[in-house]
């Protein structure tokens, strides 16, 4: 794994272990249907934190397994900052998190 690979691998564990402190980790695996769907961050089905769970995360793991290229840009922390201000969460640590990776993504 290259370098680039090894400090996407270390943002996402930051993103897992923030929502699992945050208690937002879902152990529930939404149904295909839901996991199917073609909306931004399945807005039309998925919770963010059910996004997060079993999209992004998944995906971007598979990247750094398969060390393929990195997507050419990535805006996932303001949707995070929407989302979490309407719910009203203090969700500070985890958008940075995300922020890191939009940064490490968009400087690739």
């Amino acid at each position: 794994m290259d370098a680039a690979h090894q400090q996407l691998n270390r943002l996402l564990l930051a993103v897992e272990q923030e929502l699992c402190e945050m208690q937002l980790w879902d152990q529930q695996r939404p149904s295909a249907e839901a996991l199917a769907s073609n909306e931004p961050f399945a807005i039309d089905k998925l919770s963010f934190n059910q996004w997060l769970r079993f999209i992004f995360l998944p995906r971007m793991a598979g990247i750094v397994e398969a060390a393929s290229a990195l997507p050419e840009n990535c805006s996932v922390a303001p949707m995070a900052e929407e989302f979490y201000r309407a719910e009203q969460v203090d969700a500070i640590s985890l958008i940075r998190h995300l922020a890191a990776i939009d940064a490490f993504i968009c400087d690739q």
